[in-house]
């Protein structure tokens, strides 16, 4: 399988965050294959002694995008595991197998693998899209203690649909002929660059025209498919029944790729303990002070609340830990 040492770009992201985040020599994750349903799904591994976080992506990035949480969960002796997810970053997987469902099933897999591997107890921490993902994941796993995200928008409803494309129609007449016409549109290539905000993600230019020019995260490709699942797909547990775990939504304060009104209209509907916090000055990929050290702040003291330990539900449906270390 691939390493990023062949796959440099994910470089270029470095020097838009802050210092105490970026990557060296000893803070650079450990990179693994995980197989999964006949898939190499690429792994960043960073170990630590305490709690293990599952870092995940969204629509515009891949797990090595993430590296600046693995960074800081170091530093504070955490583990961290960060998935490419099907069709981004380096792990391949064929147009017609990717759909959001897959995202998902590959996430609690994935969550009841390193819970056989260690028996350490999981958080779930989602970026972008990446935070409804950790919502949906956690809902149907309901073996993590803990659920931290900086957007949680539900793209069933009309305005997150708007605000996720790239304009109005988009979001609204585009997707409802992905809908209708599944049977011939399903197949189709769509570039995320253009169908989402993906100019947006940062209110630094620089980097946005970096994620939209990366092949392996923003810059790719996704079936159509996978744009019709995402928006359709409903939750295991609706919002009002979660009772799975404590909630941390961290939303970007100047966030203008996803409507914070849309993440804390979902927000308040969960049952479980919650809190939210608004990062002032930072984008939908945030970067920026003070958001990101009201980011780090936040996001210790949510850990710091939470069991570090934690019986196994269940090992017996365990997808079997098949890792190799590259």
């Amino acid at each position: 399988m691939d390493s990023y040492d062949q796959h440099p770009t994910w470089r270029r992201y470095q020097e838009f965050f802050p210092r105490s985040m970026r990557c060296s020599a000893e803070t650079t994750p450990r990179e693994e294959t995980w197989r999964w349903r006949g898939l190499d799904v690429h792994l960043d591994r960073m170990p630590g002694p305490g709690l293990k976080v599952i870092v995940l992506h969204g629509a515009g990035a891949y797990g090595r995008v993430m590296a600046p949480a693995a960074v800081l969960a170091q530093r504070y002796g955490y583990e961290t595991v960060a998935p490419d997810l099907p069709g981004y970053g380096l792990t391949r997987v064929s147009r017609r197998e990717m759909t959001y469902g897959l995202w998902i099933d590959c996430v609690c897999d994935l969550i009841a693998a390193e819970r056989a591997r260690d028996g350490k107890p999981i958080v779930l921490f989602g970026v972008s899209l990446g935070g409804l993902l950790a919502y949906q994941a956690a809902a149907r796993s309901r073996d993590v203690v803990g659920l931290i995200a900086t957007t949680l928008a539900d793209p069933r409803e009309r305005e997150v649909r708007r605000g996720f494309a790239r304009t109005p129609l988009l979001g609204t007449a585009g997707l409802w002929m992905l809908e209708k016409l599944a049977p011939l549109t399903d197949g189709l290539p769509l570039p995320m660059a253009l169908m989402s905000r993906m100019h947006r993600i940062s209110n630094k230019p620089e980097l946005s025209a970096i994620v939209a020019r990366d092949k392996l995260g923003g810059g790719s490709w996704v079936p159509a498919r996978f744009l019709r699942t995402l928006m359709a797909t409903a939750p295991a547990l609706e919002p009002e029944a979660f009772d799975v775990c404590p909630v941390l939504l961290a939303h970007p304060g100047a966030d203008h790729m996803t409507d914070i009104a849309l993440s804390r209209r979902f927000f308040e509907r969960i049952a479980a303990p919650k809190r939210m916090v608004v990062l002032e000055g930072a984008s939908h990929m945030p970067t920026e002070h003070p958001g990101v050290d009201q980011l780090e702040a936040s996001v210790l003291e949510f850990m710091s609340q939470l069991p570090s330990t934690h019986a196994l539900v269940s090992t017996s449906s365990a997808t079997p830990q098949n890792v190799s270390v590259s």
